[in-house]
């Protein structure tokens, strides 16, 4: 039986290896030292701000930001309906309740009309909104030039929710730089890793520093163990760091990679009715390529070409089940026109890792083929 290729496995090699080592050997195993230290700096840069704090998760990072901008709880946070649960649930973990809204269908990233049609929805009902949360759908960023204007007009803040973009851009700006705050993910399937953990970018030296002192139990300056409020265990170790310094002296091979990867998907549709794929914007990192197929146009279902692929060992992903569709936020408010559904459900998201090699992704592409020239 052929080996198992995956949606987007870790891309780790002697490099990584080397620098976790070194590490290890430092003795700096903790959540402090020079690798994360470096790490935050070099993070920084890459996102083209001036302050960045190493944290567990990308959702911690997501919980921090929010509290950094003042979310409060009894406020709204609004978030894109098409996002991973974690965007919603660190509103939740504020204290406050997000109002979910829908996206725009050519990269499943938030409809900025929409999104200015429930801001002022929501201040003609005095509806207090604590932040607005774009997400940078699949590694390709949201229009955070609309959604600033749109903000800015209601006075609300932005958290950016770059989890999935990191190398991304929109308009030559890096993701991570929009907003007041910014959040990526290192989780194990993401572009850049550190196995788990994430990281806050953001060019306001009180919000950098805010995160930094709640993720650290948010201990007082003083010998002894004082704390005026309740803080996080949250902050990066030493030794992941290394990994994540590491894996971003390669960043640049890895995020050319999955384009290429993208670019053989693109051609291997390219000429079928009611087939395309999802994004497509050439400043998007290509984290996961996503196809979106038309059932009453090509006549097969994402779902059947799930099942081709699983029988040949080649693992898929539908695409995220909205939120207002979740059980755990049965009743949430949402201003959605049924776009986020459909891409749910005619949406798939294929191999896409940078590990991948050129036998695998023959292998994929010669399985899909043989799928839709059998349709």
């Amino acid at each position: 039986m052929p080996e198992r290729i995956y949606l987007s496995p870790p891309d780790v090699g002697e490099r990584e290896a080397e620098w976790v080592a070194d590490a290890v050997r430092s003795g700096w195993v903790a959540p402090v030292g020079p690798h994360l230290d470096a790490f935050e700096r070099e993070i920084a840069d890459r996102a083209g701000v001036p302050h960045a704090v190493g944290v567990s998760s990308g959702t911690a990072a997501l919980h921090l930001a929010m509290l950094a901008v003042g979310v409060r709880p009894g406020q709204a946070v609004v978030v894109p309906t098409l996002t991973f649960v974690a965007t919603a649930n660190a509103v939740r973990y504020a204290g406050a309740e997000p109002v979910f809204v829908d996206c725009e269908p050519a990269a499943g990233n938030v409809d900025v009309g929409m999104l200015a049609d429930l801001l002022a929805a929501l201040r003609r009902e005095g509806r207090p909104v604590g932040a607005v949360v774009p997400v940078d759908m699949l590694g390709t960023c949201a229009d955070h030039t609309a959604v600033a204007a749109v903000c800015a007009e209601h006075g609300v803040p932005v958290v950016e929710d770059a989890a999935e973009a990191l190398g991304a851009a929109h308009r030559g700006r890096p993701a991570g730089s929009f907003g007041a705050a910014a959040v990526f993910s290192f989780n194990g399937n993401k572009i850049l890793t550190t196995s788990g953990g994430g990281m806050l970018a953001t060019a306001d030296a009180a919000i950098a520093e805010r995160c930094r002192y709640l993720a650290t139990q948010a201990r007082q300056p003083v010998a002894h163990y004082e704390h005026t409020e309740t803080g996080y265990n949250y902050r990066l170790s030493n030794v992941l760091a290394a990994l994540g310094r590491a894996q971003l002296t390669r960043l640049d091979a890895m995020i050319a990679r999955r384009r290429l990867v993208r670019e053989r998907y693109e051609k291997l549709v390219a000429g079928y009715d009611g087939v395309r794929l999802l994004g497509g914007d050439p400043e998007g990192n290509a984290w996961l390529t996503a196809v979106v197929a038309e059932p009453d146009r090509c006549g097969w279902t994402v779902g059947e070409l799930a099942a081709h692929l699983a029988a040949l060992d080649i693992e898929t992903r539908p695409m995220w089940k909205p939120m207002h569709l979740q059980p755990a936020f049965a009743g949430s408010r949402s201003l959605v026109r049924g776009v986020a559904d459909r891409l749910f459900a005619t949406s798939l998201v294929l191999p896409s890792g940078s590990a991948m090699t050129d036998a695998q992704l023959d292998r994929v592409t010669d399985a899909v083929r043989a799928f839709l020239e059998r349709r």
